[in-house]
């Protein structure tokens, strides 16, 4: 499948890579999303609907930034996932960019949860209370470690 992609041009999309969300996504319209990734070593991801080609959501795994991220999936959510191990299951929070990296902001309360081998993806509320929708990305430290000392440009997802 091809889509006309506001953000990355044409971007070609296997059948097979689409990841249904029956219920959708939180406050969003549309079912079918594919998790795009612009370089293997990249901590974000982009979940790109297939059914608008202006909605990109940039996600990444929260343990890259949040060692100790504790995340409870319901009952209810696992039989609906048809999850049978914890291994089974991808988690993303969605990331909200802002003009400077101390404004990179993550939702740690609703991750979202993807069987891969069955396609099917669900966002969820984490059950593991205590955790904001928009809980800081980067922390002081890191922001010294990952500061470009000169303006850098990003490249765009082949299409």
């Amino acid at each position: 499948m091809h889509i006309e992609s506001t953000r990355f041009g044409t971007i070609e999309i296997r059948d097979d890579a689409l990841i249904d969300f029956p219920d959708g996504l939180i406050g969003l319209t549309g079912r079918r999303y594919a998790l795009l990734v612009q370089s293997e070593d990249s901590p974000f991801h982009w979940l790109h609907s297939a059914d608008d080609p202006g909605l990109a959501l940039p996600v990444t795994n929260p343990w890259l930034f949040f060692a100790d991220y504790d995340i409870r999936v319901s009952d209810e959510d696992v039989r609906q996932l048809g999850l049978g191990a914890p291994e089974e299951a991808d988690i993303f929070c969605v990331v909200r960019a802002g003009e400077q990296l101390e404004d990179f902001m993550v939702n740690l309360a609703a991750p979202i949860v993807i069987h891969a081998a069955k396609a099917i993806g669900r966002q969820i509320l984490n059950d593991a209370h205590g955790y904001a929708v928009r809980q800081h990305l980067f922390a002081e430290v890191e922001l010294a470690d990952v500061r470009p000392a000169a303006p850098v440009s990003v490249a765009a997802v082949p299409g």
